[in-house]
């Protein structure tokens, strides 16, 4: 629980620079933010859109699974072909992962 109220005056300027700090990083609440940088030094901001995107794609393979599994418990068959457009999808977003594991690794 937090009890104890801190008050603090700034110039314009370094507000607005602590503004486009907070932008930098995504952060959007100020206090928030000052006592993060107060405490550790440093805020990390990742931009996972790109993961984002893995988990779309993803997502749209195993509808595609699911889709094909349903048919192929319907009908007793699936054509080949769709085996195969869903196992290329599968690795390229396997590929594409790994990519991103190892950027993340970087970090």
């Amino acid at each position: 629980m937090k009890s104890i109220h801190f008050d603090m005056r700034m110039s314009p300027e370094d507000c607005e620079s602590i503004k486009k700090r907070m932008e930098a990083v995504g952060a959007r609440n100020m206090s928030a933010y000052i006592l993060q940088m107060a405490r550790d030094g440093y805020i990390i901001h990742m931009d996972l859109s790109d993961l984002k995107e893995l988990l779309r794609l993803m997502q749209i393979n195993s509808n595609n699974l699911n889709q094909y599994a349903k048919k192929a418990n319907q009908t007793g068959s699936i054509y080949l072909e769709d085996v195969k457009d869903l196992q290329k999808s599968q690795k390229e977003i396997y590929e594409r992962l790994g990519q991103l594991i190892d950027r993340l690794s970087e970090i």
